[in-house]
């Protein structure tokens, strides 16, 4: 269902959009109301058919012994080639059972299977508990160290807990315990282990850009426990329970996305048993980062948990160093037995000295110079903080039905002054350009969501539907830079990169005048309906459809020279973003799909003569293949995908006047462009400690739509910062009996393959046209890192890795101006207490 004629649709939209919310709000209602008459029956009250009084149901709880609920553990009903995990609660359901005697068998990674004989009756509901040996404590350490398969694990981002085999998308998680052992300390350390997912620019490297299937992801899919973060600021990995990512279209769930994936981060939360760590790293560099950890009951009913960091480091690049405090404290609430509260602060103070790293000469070449060469002042900065507080409220309607309601709000203030953008000429000289960034973003959210299950005749549904609502205000400041020293406004002076005793470099911190305030505010907001119906054990069809309305208010500006105000014009888009896919499971442990959606993505900016930009029209289309085998020990995944977007904006590369735009708020609609792709996943835990995980993507993204007017793009051509080939791979392994018990050991590779940088080919004249090639080739990489490590009696454990350790070098590069080579060999190591 295609959007043809947004605009069209927004100007009619003040006259339907009541109709149509009212009519999606008056369904879930329904839906909820339909299915919670009798809150305290144990079974859904429907009609009875004839397929009913032919099958039964088994459903129960499975717990530990200190009575915590046990999560995610796999229950299988043997001979019957069924199978389930346990919901956030440790309950399970099996429905549409054939009556008989079976074996119900419960499995989890690490502990011993435990099985029981049941006899299910037609149209009869069999209630079979179970109690684990081991506690809450220890089995979520046996969660942290094993890696689970590709393919059960649900992901909280998908708002709804799935089996991830009848989703007809690709889902991957990094859990914990790969946190841990790789000694993950930005989020690109975590994310190279997600195959068809890598790290693009550094834009002044203060902050990590990611692309997905030829896509950049940005703040606006970037997300920590559900809500969109900034992503001018790397986030602290200490403090995280998993990483989850979640590829091709999520803006049913999430409205204006790009259409590569979303990326939400998960805090750990409190517990109601007492317990903690403190640990300490070191590296090179200088680098040094206490941490704790430490969680526990208050009450019966309160547990808590905070956890904190501080960073200290330099670098490997000359006079840039880097100094960082974190805390993330929480509190759970438990109201009876149907209704939680988790309450959670995050603040990150972050202190960075940006580098633009090695730049171009001429526009176009990499300088061969050192990789330490730093060409920045002394006295640059980039200060960051970010405060972060959500509240989430849970609550169980009945045993299928359950209302989750949300709220966050966010506020960012970066704060930089540094000379910028190193574009010297061919001989090396370069005029040091300053920039200043004085800009404050704060941003409200809200969401609520109804889930539920709930059967029609034989059909069983998985329903999800919701709200969601979001404000984001954004301030910043505009300034000049009088002439000094003979230099013209905004040069701060000249230097050689090639050749540094050439120039004299100030190093005086310049004069700035601020000029004028923005403000520029952005409402959404989305109504959303998704069903995953259950056709047969072999059939699933996941149906949805999101309603968005996006209002890009005009922009204020004030004018601090001379008092005055200046108001942009208000845009309105809204379109409807459907979704739809159907999967097929031949076998039990096999499942192959189809999905087709539709989004759009609202454009921030405007074009070169200061209009508002249309939105990008998405469609895209998956099919692939899921499958376990040998016993859930080995998993492999094969994904395949087609992304139209029929208007892509990127910054444009001329002004009105013809001369180059350095103004990212300046973009231009470059045409349409497909991303073909496909993507391989491989997992295994051939034997008991040993864990192997590898991946494999390919992607073609180009231009296939473009005019020929002056700055308009290549047709056929590669975009910039997308890899054509990427790979990762990992094997890890465990000794768990013998004099080396507790010691562990392992390697993380990944490649990178050959990109262009810069700036994509652009007609610079008509009538002929010609074009200017701004491309700059990189080559493609890979990097080695090893891992080992040691834990003492289950309390004291040390962790060491080198990274990079044939000592690669290679580049990431933003455009044609911040060119950032990658870490050489670096070591780090961590000692850590639990108690």
């Amino acid at each position: 269902m295609p959007v043809a004629d947004v605009s069209l649709f927004c100007k009619n939209f003040p006259k339907v959009r009541r109709t149509y919310i009212l009519a999606l709000l008056a369904f879930i209602i329904n839906q909820a109301t339909a299915q919670t008459i009798n809150l305290a029956a144990p079974t859904v009250n429907r009609t009875e058919t004839p397929e009913d009084k032919e099958t039964g149901i088994v459903k129960g709880t499975i717990q530990t012994t200190d009575n915590q609920p046990a999560v995610y553990v796999t229950v299988t009903l043997k001979d019957a080639n069924r199978s389930t995990f346990t919901d956030e609660s440790g309950n399970y359901a099996l429905k549409n059972i054939k009556p008989g005697q079976y074996i119900l068998k419960v499995t989890m990674t690490g502990m011993q299977t435990k099985e029981e004989t049941i006899i299910i009756k037609a149209n009869e509901t069999t209630v079979t508990n179970f109690t684990l040996a081991e506690n809450h404590k220890e089995l979520e350490e046996i969660v942290v160290i094993q890696h689970k398969t590709l393919n059960d694990h649900p992901v909280s981002v998908g708002k709804i807990a799935l089996d991830p085999m009848d989703l007809p998308q690709a889902l991957s998680v990094i859990g914990q315990g790969v946190i841990r052992e790789q000694q993950a300390l930005k989020l690109s350390d975590v994310i190279r282990n997600v195959n068809g997912v890598y790290l693009t620019t550094t834009r002044g490297n203060v902050q990590e850009s990611f692309g997905a299937r030829g896509y950049s992801l940005g703040s606006t899919n970037l997300f920590k426990n559900g809500f969109r973060i900034n992503s001018g600021v790397v986030p602290e990995m200490s403090s995280l329970e998993k990483v989850e990512v979640m590829k091709g279209s999520t803006a049913i769930l999430y409205g204006q996305v790009a259409p590569g994936g979303v990326v939400n981060m998960v805090t750990k939360q409190p517990k109601f048993n007492f317990g903690g760590e403190i640990s300490m790293g070191v590296g090179s560099y200088d680098l040094y980062k206490p941490a704790f950890d430490i969680y526990g009951p208050i009450s019966k009913s309160i547990a808590y948990r905070v956890n904190g960091t501080y960073v200290k480091a330099n670098s490997f690049r000359d006079q840039v160093s880097s100094e960082r405090y974190y805390v993330n404290p929480s509190l759970l609430f438990k109201l009876g037995k149907r209704t939680q509260i988790i309450a959670e602060g995050d603040y990150l103070n972050d202190n960075f000295t940006p580098d633009f790293g090695i730049g171009t000469l001429d526009g176009k070449k990499i300088p061969n110079v050192s990789r330490s060469s730093f060409y920045g002042t002394p006295w640059q900065y980039n200060k960051t903080k970010q405060t972060t507080t959500t509240l989430t409220v849970k609550h169980q309607l009945s045993d299928n039905w359950n209302l989750n309601t949300s709220f966050s709000y966010q506020d960012y203030k970066r704060d930089y002054f540094a000379v910028e953008r190193i574009q010297a000429d061919a001989t090396g000289k370069w005029g040091r350009p300053l920039g200043r960034i004085n800009t404050n973003e704060k941003f409200y959210a809200g969401q609520v969501n109804l889930v539920g299950k709930f059967n029609t005749a034989s059909l069983e549904h998985n329903l999800l539907a919701g709200v969601d609502a979001d404000r984001t205000v954004t301030t910043d400041y505009n300034y000049t830079f009088p002439a000094m020293n003979g230099f013209v406004s905004g040069i701060y002076d000249t230097i050689n990169i090639l050749d540094n005793l050439k120039y004299s470099p100030r190093t005086d911190v310049p004069l700035v005048n601020t000029i004028r305030k923005r403000v520029a505010p952005i409402n959404r907001m989305g109504v959303y309906v998704q069903d995953l119906i259950k056709l047969s054990d072999k059939f699933n069809i996941l149906a949805g459809i999101r309603f968005a309305y996006v209002e890009t208010r005009g922009i204020d500006s004030f004018n601090l020279l001379n008092d005055t105000k200046v108001t942009g014009a208000t845009r309105y888009d809204h379109a409807f973003s459907p979704r739809f896919g159907l999967v097929y499971k031949p076998v039990n442990n096999t499942a192959v799909f189809v999905s087709y959606s539709n989004s759009f993505t609202n454009n921030t900016g405007s074009d070169i003569d200061g209009k508002a930009l249309k939105p990008s029209i998405i469609d895209q289309y998956e099919v692939g293949v899921k499958n376990n085998f040998l016993n859930d020990r080995l998993s492999a995944n094969v994904t395949l995908y087609r992304i139209k977007n029929n208007n892509l904006a990127q910054t444009a590369p001329y002004l009105k006047d013809g001369t180059p735009n350095n103004n990212t708020n300046y973009k231009m609609m470059s045409g349409q462009t497909i991303s073909d792709g496909v993507e391989v996943d491989l997992a295994a835990s051939p034997v008991n400690g040993l864990n192997i995980t590898a991946g494999y993507s390919y992607n073609y993204m180009r231009y296939t739509k473009t005019d020929t007017t002056v700055g308009s793009f290549k047709t056929g051509e590669r975009l910039v910062n997308n890899p054509g080939h990427t790979a990762n791979g990992s094997i890890f392994y465990t000794f768990g009996a013998g004099r080396l018990e507790g010691f562990k050991i392992g390697t993380t590779i990944v490649y990178l393959g050959d990109r262009y940088a810069g700036w994509n080919t652009d007609v610079t004249k008509t009538n002929p046209v010609t074009y200017r090639d701004r491309l700059i080739s990189v080559n493609g990489y890979t990097t080695i890192d090893v891992s080992a490590g040691y834990t003492f009696r289950k309390k004291i454990s040390v962790m060491a890795k080198v990274s990079n350790l044939t000592n690669t070098y290679n580049v990431n590069v933003h455009e044609n101006y911040s060119v950032n080579p990658i870490p050489p060999t670096q070591f780090t190591a961590t000692v850590s207490y639990k108690f």
